[in-house]
């Protein structure tokens, strides 16, 4: 209870600083403001391929993803289009240096591909997978630093390539990955972890020929916050992307665990920060570091969001942010600025760096460094979620991809599942939507099998959408009574189900039906808000003031859709015209919610076609704010 009330008490601080403009949007400002149209460090030098973008624009995705504006998204295509020729071919990127920074921004590469499904995005991202298969590698199977640095991984080389490599993994069905991905986390732990501070070493070398390596155990001699940062950074981004039943995920889990508990040991009680070598805070010239800092705050409160570590640890990431803003934010000209990180810090190399406490205090710190900026912009993201996170707290959203069952050949060749589902990014996938959920704390998993009280059980909110015929998939799964009792069961307990169909001709209403009449809903087999090509005014839908659902949108954008005809307890939510468009009944302890169209998809919220004028993705937060608040965290038996 301490901690929740001190977690309030911190961030209550932090929002009153924060009242004009979410510090994410106001340091992604700063970035566009710096490299409008690509990235170069050193103004007037040639834009160079630099995991430090990477960074950055891995921050504005976030924030995309988390307003649906369209200028985030066009921002990243944009500086990435600098670099990716319509061959695919990546501009100023050297394969043959086995640098493991270049593979980086190779995560913004597929974004790009699974959101556009472009060749060329493709083509770029197969360049940096061709590097990671013939990357040289230590004896025990780890990538190489660099090239020039033999037999050597840096903590800072995890979050370059294994967040990639692991989503590379799941878009392209190459499992094997998986493997391969929590190999090179256990080695470095096992490797560079202190087993006296359950601090990592900022690096190590297996041949123990490096002047800053020690003799016995190739380590180099200091903790540095930074390495510390991007190491705790990988592991919440690659876990992204681990199949739940994966032996690895635990294993991934478990690091991140010991490395928490370890961090937040050495973090500064009076700023929040971490300091430049984060267990030396009082030696002369040690000082508290931003980079490091956002890392560490980004790696608490995303780990905690996401239930791989205690919720306890909001309250040092959300200390730790504070500290940044009231220690080394600045504000020019109407932008603000990062004061405090350190430009580079690494091992060897010419001239050579020793890995010393002295070498560390050398290294110029200075103002808008891209990867503290970078860094920043995650971790506010991140801290800008937490007073939401309650309402989805310990809720599962269960998405139905048993009645909705539709195959296609993968990216990588794989038979996969698509249409309406959790991973999809693609105009017809709920990505965004299991985005939203999870902004708010809430778990997602999909349901593969026939609905029953066992596989029900744990779900909060459970969404059936656009069931298949047989011109969608060759062997339909039709709803029946027995799956229908199950269902209407599990909503009698407190469960709270979302029917979403689709117009007729494009599913299968009539079996549909057999679920949807338990809760008095009918879908009639019809076509509503036909809308003619862009005419999109067509489908404007008005919001009437007092709706229960939409506090805050005005409008939504409905096409093709079936209207309902409702009886016993359903009661109309949004009518257009006088077509009842979506409804909502109570049964027993829950609730139902029926609308005739698959609606909140990729193509109406993330606001790269529709224009936004109409509310969707501002309603679809109402929408997901209303399932959560509804639902109860688990329907009782």
């Amino acid at each position: 209870m301490r901690k929740y009330i001190l977690l309030l008490v911190a961030f209550c601080s932090l929002q009153f600083a924060a009242q004009a403009q979410s510090y994410a949007q106001q340091m992604a400002r700063t970035a566009m403001h710096l490299w409008p149209d690509s990235f170069s460090v050193v103004p007037g030098r040639p834009a160079r391929w630099s995991y430090d973008q990477g960074v950055i624009l891995k921050g504005i995705e976030g924030i995309w993803l988390a307003t649906g504006d369209p200028r985030w998204f066009n921002y990243i295509q944009h500086s990435m289009d600098y670099f990716v020729g319509e061959d695919g071919r990546i501009k100023d990127y050297e394969p043959d240096t086995y640098n493991i920074d270049h593979v980086n921004n190779g995560k913004l590469l597929l974004t790009l591909f699974r959101v556009t499904g472009k060749e060329k995005y493709k083509k770029a991202v197969f360049q940096l997978r061709e590097q990671l298969r013939t990357h040289p590698r230590t004896n025990g199977g780890g990538f190489w630093h660099k090239k020039v640095y033999p037999y050597q991984m840096w903590l800072d080389g995890l979050y370059m390539a294994q967040p990639f490599y692991a989503e590379y993994a799941q878009v392209f069905g190459e499992d094997s990955i998986f493997n391969d991905v929590t190999r090179q986390f256990v080695l470095m732990e096992k490797n560079a972890r202190d087993p006296k501070t359950g601090l990592l070493y900022h690096g190590y070398d297996e041949a123990r020929k490096e002047q800053w390596a020690n003799p016995k155990t190739g380590v180099s001699p200091h903790f540095w916050g930074r390495a510390l940062g991007w190491y705790g950074m990988a592991l919440v981004d690659a876990l992204d992307y681990f199949p739940e039943d994966h032996p690895g995920r635990k294993e991934l889990v478990a690091i991140l665990n010991r490395l928490t508990a370890a961090v937040v040991k050495v973090q500064d009680p009076a700023t929040g920060m971490w300091f430049d070598i984060v267990d030396l805070p009082g030696r002369k010239p040690n000082y508290t570091e931003s980079s490091a800092t956002a890392m560490l705050a980004y790696t608490l409160a995303k780990g905690a969001r996401k239930g791989y570590i205690s919720t306890g640890y909001q309250a040092n990431a959300v200390k730790a942010f504070n500290g940044l803003v009231k220690y080394k934010l600045t504000q020019t000209d109407g932008f603000v600025s990062l004061e405090g990180t350190v430009s580079v810090s690494g091992l060897g190399g010419k001239p050579y760096r020793d890995g010393s406490f002295d070498y560390y205090m050398r290294e110029k710190v200075v103002r808008n460094d891209p990867k503290g900026m970078g860094a920043f912009i995650l971790a506010a993201n991140e801290i800008e979620l937490i007073p939401g996170l309650a309402a989805g707290r310990g809720k599962t959203i269960l998405l139905d991809n048993f009645f909705n069952n539709e195959w296609r050949k993968g990216a990588g060749g794989q038979q996969e599942r698509w249409h309406y589902t959790w991973n999809d990014w693609s105009n017809g996938g709920y990505a965004f939507l299991g985005s939203l959920f999870e902004q708010q704390g809430a778990s997602i998993r999909s349901l593969t099998e026939a609905p029953t009280a066992g596989n029900l059980a744990g779900a909060s909110v459970y969404i059936i959408v656009d069931p298949d015929t047989e011109k969608e998939t060759a062997h339909p799964n039709y709803m029946n009574e027995q799956s229908a009792a199950q269902i209407e069961e599990w909503v009698k307990r407190g469960g709270v189900l979302v029917l979403l169909a689709n117009d007729a001709g494009n599913c299968d209403l009539q079996h549909f039906n057999i679920l949807a009449a338990r809760f008095g809903i009918r879908f009639n087999e019809d076509n509503q808000l036909m809308v003619k090509n862009n005419d999109y005014e067509m489908g404007r839908v008005n919001i009437q003031p007092g709706n229960i659902i939409f506090k805050n949108a005005k409008n939504v954008y409905l096409k093709e859709i079936s209207s309902l005809n409702l009886y016993k307890t359903a009661v109309p939510l949004l009518k257009a015209g006088n077509i009842t468009a979506m409804a909502v009944a109570k049964h027993g302890k829950g609730t139902v919610f029926a609308l005739g169209d698959p609606w909140i998809y990729n193509e109406y919220v993330d606001g790269k076609k529709l224009p936004l004028q109409y509310e969707n993705f501002k309603a679809a937060g109402d929408w997901v704010n209303w399932l959560l608040k509804t639902s109860v965290s688990k329907p009782k038996k």
